[in-house]
């Protein structure tokens, strides 16, 4: 019998801490990659050019990173459950094995391939790598069901021991010429690149695609923002975020890694600020993970609102009002900012995503599932589950015990960009004026008179008030 297996990558697109592989290469000495360009996602809807861009970017490292090592990563394309089977059986390989995700496409099609495998006699086994805490780890004690609100589940998750780093990988053999041109013949084909793909983006990427950007832009991270981070990240024009959130929606570094690095930096600690900035983006990993456990347990969530008052809302939806917000021409500088440095650079600050949400749907009273499509549409960093949990819970319809908040733009803008730093950056049009009426918004006719600024498209208060209105009448 063959001792080859085949490991699938798809959100785990690196070679250390990688729980699956790790386990292959334990089992034989013959292990090669493999990814599939799976049209079900690609020709989707939802795709950001960035993150395909970003994605691709990935791949080429990571089929280099196999090569260093004695293999190969095989790109396939196609459907999973016809092309992986194809090129398992053509190389007669013993086993495939990958690790697991949450989201309900990814679920069906798993079960799809594995039943397509088992049908070959090919075998498959399967990891959890992308969370600390696989689903079913943390369930409420009372009842054995899992958390519906994020504080007792981080309590629990929290007080769980975390697994070690995976297993160091240093060498793996691959196919022979031979096998190559046989795996060829069964699909294989040259790592294309996002603009082959049909997706076209010309700006940088806020980090290098790859497993080697995200370990540096970990430990830069770690060596001095961690330590201000309770108190710097809600600043937009401040750069005090850890940036990995691309590196984690596509594995470029493993959960494992990550954490072990909190603990390490934790240790190194000498003030109740630097203890705070540390436990603070350890609460920020979990609520990665909540939103990943709320996706495995929920998938409904994918499709609409969690609270019932919300499945039927009224919302307004006017396509004009939303064109503008897509545009960043609201006339609320601090939103229109945050859209522009999304749609510029694929993007956005969180506190401005929490900004631009409570706008869209408590102002222009407009469906949250625009927007979160829209995220996805643009974010190199999409991810299902961490996006629908944040847009559901700005639009007051998701998981939260205290759900109805409404931002008011220009007090966020005030308490977050109080110099209007962030927004000069963004909005050119009015960079010059006044930090009074770029916070604010409430520009004098004759500075407006200057630029091509446009007036709001809504009055907060009053749209406020018909919100609350709403909603009350939602729940009666």
């Amino acid at each position: 019998m063959s001792d080859l297996i085949l490991f699938w990558h798809r959100r785990d697109l690196r070679i250390s801490d990688n729980l699956g592989l790790s386990t292959a290469a334990e089992k034989s000495n013959r292990v090669v990659g493999l990814f599939c360009l799976d049209p079900g996602i690609l020709d989707g809807d939802e795709i950001a050019p960035a993150r395909v861009t970003y994605m691709m970017g990935c791949l080429k490292e990571l089929q280099s990173s196999y090569q260093q090592l004695g293999s190969q990563l095989l790109i396939i394309r196609g459907e999973p459950q016809k092309a992986i089977p194809q090129l398992a059986t053509a190389l007669k390989a013993k086993a495939v094995f990958w690790n697991l995700d949450v989201e309900p496409y990814a679920k069906q099609r798993d079960r799809q391939v594995r039943e397509a495998l088992s049908e070959q006699g090919i075998e498959t086994e399967n990891f959890w790598d992308q969370l600390l805490h696989a689903p079913g780890e943390i369930l409420t004690k009372s009842s054995d069901l899992p958390y519906k609100v994020y504080t007792p589940f981080w309590r629990s998750w929290n007080s769980q021991a975390k697994p070690g780093v995976a297993q160091e990988i240093n060498q793996l053999n691959g196919l022979s010429k031979a096998a190559i041109k046989t795996a060829e013949q069964a699909g294989a084909i040259a790592l294309p690149s996002a603009q082959d793909l049909g997706y076209q983006w010309d700006s940088p990427l806020l980090v290098a695609p790859g497993e080697t950007a995200a370990k540096e832009k970990l430990a830069e991270f770690c060596d001095r923002t961690i330590y201000c981070y309770d108190e710097e990240r809600n600043f937009p024009y401040i750069d005090g975020t850890s940036q990995l959130s691309a590196a984690l929606k596509f594995g470029a570094i493993g959960i494992r890694t990550v954490w072990q690095a909190t603990l390490e930096v934790a240790q190194n600690c000498r003030s109740d600020e630097a203890k705070s900035g540390v436990t603070t983006w350890q609460k920020e990993l979990a609520w990665r993970e909540f939103y990943q456990h709320c996706m495995f347990f929920f998938p409904e969530l994918a499709q609409g609102a969690y609270r019932d008052e919300f499945k039927d809302f009224p919302w307004e939806n006017d396509e004009t009002k939303f064109k503008a917000w897509c545009e960043g021409k609201t006339g609320y500088p601090i939103v229109d900012a945050a859209m522009r440095q999304l749609n510029e650079t694929g993007w956005m600050h969180n506190r401005c995503r929490m900004i631009v949400a409570s706008f869209l749907t408590k102002d222009l009273i407009i469906d949250w599932r625009w927007g979160e499509k829209y995220f996805l549409q643009k974010l190199y960093d999409g991810d299902l589950s961490s996006n629908n949990g944040g847009w559901q819970w700005s639009a007051s319809s998701g998981m939260d015990p205290k759900p109805l908040r409404i931002f008011n733009p220009a007090s966020q803008a005030a308490k977050f960009d109080q110099d209007g730093e962030y927004i000069r950056q963004w909005v050119g049009e009015i960079s010059s004026l006044d930090s009074e009426y770029l916070v604010t918004g409430k520009i004098p006719p004759l500075e407006r008179a200057g630029t091509d600024y446009p007036e709001p498209i809504v009055d907060h208060k009053v749209q406020q008030r018909k919100f609350k209105a709403l909603y009350q009448q939602q729940k009666a």
